[in-house]
Order: C-alpha cells, then sequence, then structure tokens
C-alpha cells in the first residue's frame, strides 16, 4: 500500500524542467514575481529584484518553480521568465518547451468555421490522441440553408503521420448522424434523419503556446434511402486548444 502511494505521489508531481545541472537565469526586468503555487490564484509572496540571479527547478504546464540566490523558493508564470538572461548573457527562451508540449498533446478541444455544400456551417469538437500518430475526434456541426437547417455528428478515427512537424497534415474517416430541418414555410417538406459517413483531409498549423491553426476538407455521404445517398462537400478553417 505504501509502494502504491509513492507511485501516485511520483506520477503526480510535476516534471524536472531539465535532467542536466539546475539552469541560472539573471532577472533582467524591474522584477520578478513568486508566487506560492502554479497560478495565477496564487498569492505573490515574494519580489526578486533586477539582477538577481535564480536556479530553475521544476516546471508545470507553463509555470516554473525557481529558488533565488537567498533561499526563496516560488513559482514563476513563463512569459516572465522569458524576460531573464542565460550566464551566457542571451535573452532566455522556452521554444523547445512550447514546441515539445504541442508534440506531446493528448487532448483537443476546436471550433470551425465554414461552407457545407455552398451553406454557412459552424462545428465543435473534441479528440484524443492515443499515439503521436493516430487519434479519435468526436465533431458536432450545424448548418443554416436558405430552405432548410442540418444537424450532424460524427466520431473519426484520425491519423497524422508526421506528428512531429510543426505543419502537419493529417487524414480521418468517420460515422455518424446527419439530420436535416426544412423551414416550416415549405409545403410538404419532411425532415430526414440518417445515417452519415465521412472523409476527411487537411492541416494542422502551430501558431503559438497552446493554438493550432486547423483547416480541413471533408467528404460526406448521407445514406438517404436504400437507393439515394446524399453527397456534401464542405470546407473549414477554425482554432483548436490542446492541454
Amino acid at each position: 500500500m505504501l509502494a502504491f502511494a509513492l507511485a501516485c505521489a511520483t506520477l503526480a508531481a510535476p516534471a524536472r524542467a531539465d535532467d542536466a545541472p539546475l539552469e541560472r537565469v539573471k532577472v533582467a526586468g524591474q522584477y520578478l514575481e513568486l508566487h506560492t503555487g502554479p497560478g495565477r490564484g496564487y498569492p505573490v509572496f515574494f519580489v526578486a529584484e533586477r539582477d538577481e540571479w535564480i536556479e530553475i527547478e521544476l516546471r508545470h504546464t507553463d509555470w516554473f518553480r525557481v529558488r533565488t540566490a537567498g533561499g526563496k523558493q516560488g513559482w514563476v508564470v513563463r512569459e516572465q521568465l522569458e524576460t531573464t538572461l542565460t550566464e551566457a548573457g542571451a535573452q532566455k527562451t522556452f521554444r523547445d518547451v512550447v514546441l515539445d508540449d504541442y508534440l506531446k498533446r493528448r487532448v483537443e478541444l476546436g471550433a470551425a468555421w465554414g461552407r457545407f455544400k455552398g451553406e454557412p456551417m459552424l462545428k465543435v469538437w473534441t479528440g484524443v490522441k492515443f499515439s503521436d500518430a493516430i487519434g479519435a475526434e468526436l465533431t458536432v456541426g450545424q448548418v443554416q440553408g436558405l430552405f432548410s437547417g442540418t444537424n450532424f455528428w460524427h466520431v473519426n478515427l484520425s491519423s497524422e503521420p508526421w506528428a512531429d512537424q510543426r505543419l502537419s497534415p493529417y487524414f480521418g474517416v468517420g460515422l455518424g448522424r446527419f439530420k436535416n430541418i426544412p423551414n416550416s414555410s415549405l409545403v410538404s417538406a419532411i425532415t430526414t434523419s440518417t445515417k452519415l459517413a465521412d472523409a476527411t483531409v487537411g492541416l494542422r498549423y502551430h501558431l503559438t503556446d497552446r493554438f493550432v491553426l486547423r483547416t480541413d476538407y471533408s467528404f460526406y455521404t448521407a445514406f438517404l434511402s436504400d437507393t439515394r445517398n446524399g453527397e456534401y462537400r464542405a470546407l473549414t478553417v477554425g482554432l483548436l486548444f490542446f492541454f
């Protein structure tokens, strides 16, 4: 039982910023605010002054635990640490750390706008990655046409063969449901609800921090009856957030 508790504590602990000896940086701005915990909701308890040296100990998301030359230990947000100087006198950058977060992303949330068979379309999605190249997504969308409105959802299995690149193509196939609701002004029109299949190809581009620009082209097939299918094409551009 004790061994299990120790293992859980190890997994929950924030990761070391670097396996090498602790990195030292010098405060180059007017001051550096140390918080009691890794978040803006934690109070500032100490301010490191200009030209003071600090050591970077641990990292937790965009927050870093540091120790001052006087032994004060606290948490500093990444944006403030980027104003410090390295021992070589260069400005400290966390570019590699940000890209590493992108490559190791596991959960995504996003929204996009575009055109579905020439009509305005809005969709939102959430996705999870099972590995660097394979993931799954749940998408919910709405199309507001001139004569009818369409709601749909589908679950896709996606592949991103070059996931280690900042600009990365991806592919997906999936199944879901399609519901078309005619405007009430149309006479004798009926609501259609049926199965839906789709195939998607797109591009992701890591913008900055935890935001990614995404564009995709999708081909939808709605199985309207045993002998008739509806085919639709959609082009969307959106933004996703990952964590």
